[in-house]
């Protein structure tokens, strides 16, 4: 497993490089590093604490959480499911004492800003994406996110 400094050598040897994607996988999980538009995005396995014996893994890994908004929005082709472009923590409002930037029922454009993902120290706001109405909130605030995890529901207009 890669600690938090190798992970951001890793970040640094990227960002210097004209590499635009590395990946690394591990016994224990993977890493993959992307530049898009001057951020770079990773995502690192999250790993389990021993508390006791490990039980063996199932045989079948349950679908991803992306999977069940995808199938949300083919069902209901005027929802927009906006995802996580990164594992980070996810936070509603700019600062602990602001207003959340949206809630259910605010109207938003493509470039609306909808949440913040921290991700090493980093703040990368998320913007909507589409114009529509939030009409779910997915995530909660202070949660960890991982990639590609459903954060809010926008029902286009």
């Amino acid at each position: 497993m890669l600690t938090m400094e190798e992970i951001r050598e890793l970040i640094r040897l990227l960002d210097d490089s004209t590499l635009t994607e590395l990946e690394l996988e591990f016994e224990d999980g993977k890493v993959r590093l992307a530049k898009r538009a001057e951020v770079v995005s990773y995502a690192v396995p999250q790993v389990a604490m021993p508390v006791a014996q490990a039980a063996p893994a199932p045989a079948t890994q349950p679908a991803p959480p992306t999977a069940n908004a995808a199938t949300a929005a083919v069902e209901d082709p005027a929802l927009h499911v906006i995802t996580s472009p990164m594992v980070g923590t996810f936070y509603r409002a700019p600062a602990p004492d602001a207003p959340p930037f949206v809630d259910v029922g605010s109207q938003v454009g493509p470039k609306t800003v909808v949440c913040i993902i921290e991700a090493m120290k980093l703040m990368n706001e998320i913007e909507a994406e589409v114009s529509g109405e939030i009409v779910e909130v997915l995530a909660e605030n202070g949660q960890l996110v991982e990639y590609g995890q459903p954060l809010f529901k926008v029902r286009r207009t």
